[in-house]
């Protein structure tokens, strides 16, 4: 099945390391995270570059937007980079520090390639607040989409051993709550954030990756 009892899901709970929590429909997580937490976790990514972790172009949406936009009309305003997204339901006002203030009506798109070690059925989790999907190699294995407040589906890809691709799209319609959390649960284990810290190449292959971030990187600035 989907789930493996509640156990999985109060360790998919336990991952976010808060200490309070609160009732969401089907998906046991504070309703806001303590401020200790916020103010030592970035919020949507760094302006710091990676090439190993996701990039996540962000775009201006109209104020009417009810679900993720097509980005491929849109242009970017700006790039932030993370190895993971862990955004508990909270408040956000303070927007896009060096790129933008905007807080609200806006979309993320996330890209990242990343290696599986172990083939198999993995499981995925997306909690957002607004709307948000999960595409791995092109194929949608999450649709969360719409305006909502904080909420989480499940989806499953079976994965072989080597390179993948990961896209997550997130949209935020009018102000002020946001919500933005991607989990993973390995054949066999419990329910852990993805951080694609967790999905690299063994040695051999390392430079390589490297280099095909390198590469992917550039594409992104030329096409921008």
């Amino acid at each position: 099945g989907r789930l493996n009892g509640m156990r999985q899901l109060l360790l998919f709970a336990s991952v976010l390391c808060l200490p309070l929590l609160g009732q969401l429909p089907g998906f046991p997580i504070p309703i806001e995270a303590p401020v200790e937490t916020l103010e030592k976790t970035p919020i949507f990514g760094t302006t710091v570059v990676s090439t190993t972790g996701l990039v996540g172009q962000i775009y201006f949406v109209a104020n009417d937007t009810g679900q993720l936009p097509n980005f491929k009309k849109l242009k970017p305003k700006g790039t932030i980079y993370t190895t993971r997204l862990n955004i508990p339901p909270r408040s956000f006002t303070e927007g896009f520090p060096g790129l933008t203030d905007r807080f609200e009506w806006f979309a993320i798109q996330y890209t990242a390639r990343f290696w599986v070690a172990k083939a198999g059925n993995y499981e995925f989790a997306l909690l957002s607040d607004d709307g948000s999907k999960l595409h791995i190699d092109g194929k949608e294995v999450i649709d969360n989409d719409g305006q909502h407040p904080p909420r989480v589906e499940w989806g499953t890809a079976k994965l072989s051993e080597g390179a993948h691709r990961i896209q997550v799209s997130y949209f935020q319609g009018p102000r002020t709550t946001i919500a933005l959390v991607l989990a993973v649960a390995k054949p066999h284990q419990f329910w852990r954030i993805f951080d694609t810290n967790e999905f690299l190449p063994p040695p051999e292959k390392f430079d390589e990756w490297t280099a095909a971030g390198v590469a992917d990187e550039a594409a992104r600035k030329k096409k921008n």
